[in-house]
């Protein structure tokens, strides 16, 4: 048989609560353990009344307008009701009374304390007491008999006893409960039952079952149990009528039988499992109010009819709740899963026979909702519940006179047993909300509260409004408008108020853009969606309005009213958000199974240049969570928290990842308290938000008050110094990270604020390396030196040193010249890869093979290296060098190139002049020639190797510097003559280059390291212009027989040349391209300059230099050429 189960509400802070009917039973009266009794006229009452009746109210009991609670200062007190006005004590205990009850008439009560005492008093005369002395422990319950003979009562002694009301004897005692020595040991509060009428059957809860005994004669009459009963049951409650008796257990499970027929009618599980303490029939229907040790208050409705036939409207069909029904608004109180105002239906159980060792928490979802009636793979709508088999004759004929009385049990269900699904359960999909709004049913509520301002919205008898306020009141005036068109979601930024509404059966759905910056007279527009498209999510953002539709459509607007793109989302849209060119949408992306959502998650950028970012990643959630703030940083970082309070914010440093930033949970001084987000700022690291005692969002009256949390990574250990200081320093890198991508969008950012957090960082990694070297760690220091900046590593290198580590003061002091020597270039593996971009682009259009696009670069990249050992003309050229890795495209490079020129890189600065990154012509060479100088120690040329390899990366402003060069040795030259004929031979070249090559190669100067002289380069800027000049010099000066007196008078001209003209010839050096890769103007100039002085000889050169072609495609494709083989940025 169907019960519908309401959705659980906060009622009063976590503890023991109570709850009863009033007489009439137009409204439940629960107390707690605030001191509070509430009094309300249904469970979706929104504004209980409430009454303050002490610190603390154990037990509450309610008749002829007189409301009687146990209190913590050791009373019974007696309120008017519904006024609750005091109107006395009834007795005192000498410790706090744990449970009161009325008898039939409500003439007397009786109460049970922890002083062993239970008490009867009269309601009028309280000097009339009888008190009731025999248990050796504190009582746990009473009931009275309803013909007022007998009192039942029930303590932590172990016993149940049966009392004479009128002389105060025991009538009988049973030993059926565990002994404990407080109430609050006690496994079960034993709320034991006389059958209502009759009083024929006194039922008891022991263990898993219900014990009844019958009047009098005080024999157990039968036992009531059921398999699905996993834990002890703590309280009974009968029905009105005494038919039926209802028993909850203490992991929250309902149960519900036919004492009669002692077949169980329902199972009914609470939403997470927490004990059943409070159970009260309603005086009239058929509804169960109950709650539970944490304060929440539910109620089951159509358990059974008064008079104690089933409610046969849902007996042949049961209507499967509606996923689409789950999540809509108020979940007030439901402390646990899912905001839903709407009634859950809950079936129940099939009751196939199961071992009694199974756990019943397989029947949950793992929400902790019970398992839907879909659970029983059933063909017809129409079939209903298997029941349990049970042996003998007897349940035969049972079946048969309850199917011919009209009752649900009849033989077809014996016969016609269904397959039992016993899988993962699918989760209802939340809905769609507005982030900072509160559920929609209310009939004060927030559309929206973000970081511009509040709206809100008001629905009541006598208004129906919307008030917008601007938390800066020079951005717009506070307005108020009507809502006749009873829109539903808003947005708000410093430019419009959007709104939208649902379509109606006469009006479309309407989206209105209040747009109040606008300039002209014109500040509103409307667009009506077309039929049968539901408008469920808006965001605004920079010049743009979004909206998500019932179709699975997002249309954007133009601020103005345009509309622009419309484009399909792969599922139902949950939240939207939009800052500055960003928007952010949260989707449906399939279904969850076992409490889980299945979202996804689309970040697309929509400046000029349209891009998406997150192509519907899927969006992590914390287990059995739902998605319940949605936005971005006051800087423009994604960031969204889920349902259990976990705050996370994207790392655009680590690939689009999302990390945990905030556990809202650890704030929290109650379970059923909450922190409701309006809020985040990166800089200072402040997150906003309302904490909201027993609820999870806030009420609008009285304006609620913001609190600020502070930002915890979840790193481990964070109780020591270790761990506190690496989610210091990694907490400052992903809240910076914004920082860097303003600087990629173009947004102006100050650099004040960088600086200090590179400051900041570096701190952290100093005093986590002291602290590494101290715990003798010195790999770790290592690693750790491997995060710094370059400064950074020369202190370490000092702290090394000065701790006398030299180990470590070596492996620091190898990674920073190699930190030097990378420092000037943080973009060349993305030029290397548009390099490769490109030349797939122009290999789809030409058809030069791989070798022929080889060879210049090998060529180019020989000679920039040249001028960067030989030459230091301009000192721009030189970061330019230490950019270049291995090229890809070198058709003699191989694996062992790459070791070899990365210990290369370690000696470079040490030894003079060397560059580590130079392509050498073998493989082996490198290797050979860098082995012998790795076996120096490093540390005695560490102040050398620290200022050449800084003053190479960073002076970048200094003046020019010319060295004297120094003529080569003759046995030297023709090694060189015959590596770079080697070379060009490769390729289509003329004789008359090889000529040229060997002719250049006579005036190069020698290596400065030895170990590296056969390894010649090709010549240089000064080169060329000497050998221009040198019939000049030599006829200014006849005298000059030396090569050194012309290379020496050459080098004091080639000085007095302009910067730009010195540029040029080190450019034509290269085959035509200006080395300092700033301007593009100067580079253009440049290249045009060099076409202009081109010799036709040179023109065979055209598969060696692209920018020298002579029959460009077009100019733009030239300009590509030229910036794809010479690009120096």
């Amino acid at each position: 048989m169907p019960a519908t189960q309401k959705p659980m509400r906060y009622g009063h802070t976590e503890g023991h609560t109570d709850v009863c009917f009033d007489d009439s039973g137009s409204c439940i009266v629960t107390c707690g353990s605030d001191g509070d009794v509430r009094i309300w006229e249904d469970l979706d009452d929104d504004d209980p009344k409430s009454i303050n009746v002490g610190e603390k109210a154990y037990s509450c009991a309610l008749k002829n307008g007189k409301l009687v609670t146990a209190v913590s200062n050791n009373t019974i007190q007696v309120h008017t009701f519904p006024e609750g006005v005091p109107d006395g004590i009834l007795t005192r205990f000498t410790t706090n009374a744990n449970h009161v009850i009325f008898n039939e008439d409500g003439t007397k009560i009786a109460a049970g304390s922890s002083d062993f005492l239970v008490k009867v008093v009269d309601v009028m005369d309280c000097s009339q007491q009888k008190t009731f002395r025999g248990h050796d422990a504190p009582v746990l319950s009473l009931s009275f008999d309803p013909k007022d003979i007998f009192l039942a009562s029930s303590s932590c002694d172990g016993s149940v006893k049966v009392w004479q009301i009128s002389d105060q004897t025991c009538a009988i005692s049973w030993p059926l409960l565990q002994k404990c020595n407080d109430v609050i040991n006690a496994k079960s509060i034993c709320r034991l039952a006389w059958q209502p009428k009759s009083g024929k059957l006194l039922a008891v809860p022991v263990e898993k079952s219900v014990k009844l005994y019958r009047r009098e004669t005080w024999s157990n009459q039968f036992d009531l149990s059921d398999n699905f009963i996993s834990q002890t049951l703590n309280i009974v409650t009968w029905s009105p009528c005494g038919q039926y008796l209802a028993a909850g257990s203490i992991n929250g499970l309902i149960i519900v039988w036919n004492v009669e027929t002692k077949d169980c009618m329902e199972r009914v599980k609470h939403e997470k499992g927490y004990a059943i303490c409070g159970l009260s029939w309603h005086p009239t229907c058929g509804q169960i109010a109950y709650t539970d040790a944490e304060g929440n208050l539910g109620l089951l409705e159509n358990v059974c009819d008064p008079n104690g036939k089933m409610s046969g409207s849902k007996v042949s069909s049961r209507v499967e709740r509606d996923y689409n029904d789950l999540f809509d608004g108020d979940d007030t109180g439901n402390v646990g899963d899912f905001p839903n105002d709407n009634a859950v239906e809950t079936h129940s159980f099939s009751k196939e026979t199961r071992n009694d060792e199974e756990d019943d928490d397989d029947l949950m979802l793992a929400s902790g909702r019970p398992r839907q009636r879909s659970h029983i793979l059933e063909d017809d709508e129409n079939s209903v519940d298997v029941t349990m088999l049970k042996t003998g004759s007897s349940r035969l004929k049972e079946e048969e006179e309850d199917d011919q009385a009209g009752n649900i049990h009849s033989l077809p269900l014996i016969t016609s047993q269904k397959p039992f699904y016993d899988g993962p359960m699918p989760t209802p999909r939340q809905k769609p909300f507005q982030s900072g709004s509160t559920p929609l049913h209310l009939t004060h509520r927030f559309m929206v509260w973000n970081s511009i301002g509040i709206i809100r919205c008001y629905n009541d008898e006598q208004d129906n409004a919307i008030d917008v306020e601007f938390h800066d009141t020079s951005i717009h005036h506070a307005t108020h408008l009507s809502n006749t068109l009873n829109y539903t979601v808003a947005d708000l930024s410093h430019e419009a108020i959007l709104l939208a509404c649902e379509s109606t059966d006469e009006l479309a759905s309407k989206l209105h853009c209040l747009h109040f910056s606008s300039w002209d007279s014109s500040k509103e527009w409307i667009v009506d969606m077309p039929p049968n498209e539901d408008i469920e999510a808006v965001c605004l953002g920079q010049g743009w309005a979004a909206a998500a539709t019932s179709s699975l459509l997002l249309r954007l607007f133009t601020i103005g009213g345009v509309q622009k793109e419309v484009f399909s989302l792969p599922g139902p849209v949950v939240s939207m958000a939009g800052h500055g060119e960003q928007l952010i949408i949260v989707y449906h992306r399939g279904t969850g199974f076992d409490g889980d959502q299945c979202l996804g998650i689309q970040l697309l950028q929509l400046g000029k240049k349209k891009k998406q970012i997150l192509h519907g990643d899927p969006l992590p959630l914390t287990r059995k969570s739902y998605l319940v703030w949605l936005g971005f940083s006051a800087e423009g970082t994604p960031c969204y928290v889920d349902s259990e309070g976990i705050v996370r914010m994207l790392n655009r440093g680590l690939g689009y990842t999302w990390t945990p930033i905030c556990n809202t949970r650890e704030h929290c001084k109650g379970k059923s308290d909450h922190y409701w987000v309006v809020g985040i700022h990166e800089n200072p690291q402040h997150l906003r938000c309302i904490p909201c005692k027993g609820s999870r969002f806030p009420p609008t009256l009285p304006r609620p008050a913001i609190a600020v949390l502070s930002f915890k990574l979840p790193y481990c250990q964070t109780g020591t110094e270790k761990g506190q200081m690496e989610e210091q320093y990694w907490r400052s890198v992903l809240f910076h990270n914004h920082l860097d991508y303003l600087a990629k969008s173009g947004y102006e950012y100050e650099e004040s604020t960088k600086n200090q957090a590179i400051k900041e960082q570096q701190e952290l990694l100093m005093k986590m390396l002291a602290l590494s070297c101290k715990l003798e760690r010195e790999f770790r220091c290592v690693e750790l030196a491997d995060l710094m900046t370059q400064n950074a590593v020369n202190l370490a290198i000092k702290y090394a040193s000065r701790s006398r580590r030299l180990i470590l003061a070596q492996k620091l002091s190898e990674l920073a010249v190699e930190k030097a020597a990378e420092l000037a270039a943080p973009q060349a593996e993305e030029e290397e890869e548009e390099e490769e971009d490109f030349r797939k682009k122009l290999n789809a259009g030409y058809s030069n093979t791989p070798t022929e696009w080889s060879q210049p670069r090998l060529r180019n990249r020989v000679e920039e290296d040249t001028e960067d050992t030989e030459e230091v003309d301009d000192i721009e050229e030189k970061p330019e060098i230490h950019k270049h890795r291995q090229n890809p495209f070198f058709k003699s490079a191989d694996s062992t190139d790459v070791p070899a020129i990365k210990s290369g890189a370690v000696t470079s600065s040490s030894q003079g002049r060397i560059n580590p990154f130079k392509v050498s012509g073998s493989s082996k060479e490198p290797a050979n020639s860098f082995s012998s100088v790795r076996s120096t120690n490093i540390l005695d040329n560490m102040n050398k190797s620290k200022k050449s390899a800084l003053n190479r990366a960073t002076n970048n402003e200094k003046s020019p510097v010319i060295k004297p060069l120094v003529p080569k040795p003759k046995s030297k030259q023709a090694s060189a003559a015959s590596f770079f004929q080697k070379r060009t031979s490769q390729t289509d070249k003329t004789e008359e280059i090889k000529e040229e090559n060997t002719k250049n190669s006579s005036s190069e100067t020698p290596a400065v390291c030895p170990q590296n002289t056969e390894n010649q380069r090709p010549k240089t800027g000064f080169q060329m212009w000497l050998e221009e000049n040198r019939s000049n010099i030599l006829s200014d000066n006849p005298d000059f027989s030396d090569e050194a007196d012309i290379i020496k008078e050459g080098m004091v001209r080639f000085r007095v040349l302009s910067a730009e003209e010195r540029k040029a010839w080190a450019a034509k050096a290269k085959g035509g391209i200006a080395s300092d890769g700033a301007e593009e103007k100067k580079r253009k100039r440049v290249v045009d300059e060099s076409h202009e002085t081109e010799n036709q000889e040179e023109k065979t050169k055209e598969n060696l230099n692209l920018p020298k072609k002579q029959k460009p495609l077009n100019l733009s494709a030239n300009q590509k050429l030229s910036a794809f083989a010479f690009k120096q940025e």
